[in-house]
């Protein structure tokens, strides 16, 4: 079992930069995928990027491509995603998730069996 704790939300001015984190735990953090997920109020849960196992290969929604980097340390068992100049339309609950599957086939929300709580991150205009 993955134990996925979220941090790092807030409240920031449009333009603005946040850098979330997801804290694992276990000994097997290197042999799941990892992905970062949204969800604004009203709106169904989205994808936001994904990073396969060795942390080379990576995917991002179109709206976030070069504002948000998403990486990983499997020595401290943690996941990050540097969010620079946001927007008011990236206001959501972020949530990490992880997928026992490659990184080509973890690509809906459904394919990631552990999920942490959320971080709101809120941007104002």
């Amino acid at each position: 079992q993955v134990l996925l704790v979220e941090s790092g939300g807030g409240l920031v001015q449009a333009g603005g930069s946040l850098r979330l984190s997801c804290a694992a735990s276990g000994r097997t953090f290197s042999s799941y995928t990892m992905g970062w997920f949204r969800q604004a109020p009203g709106k169904e849960r989205e994808f936001v990027a994904r990073i396969g196992r060795n942390g080379i290969f990576k995917y991002y929604q179109d709206s976030v491509k070069g504002r948000f980097t998403i990486s990983r340390d499997n020595i401290k068992n943690t996941m990050y995603l540097q969010m620079n100049s946001l927007k008011p339309e990236d206001t959501a609950v972020y949530y990490c998730a992880a997928s026992a599957q490659g990184i080509d086939e973890s690509l809906s929300a459904e394919k990631y069996y552990y999920w942490g709580q959320g971080t709101q991150v809120t941007v104002s205009s």
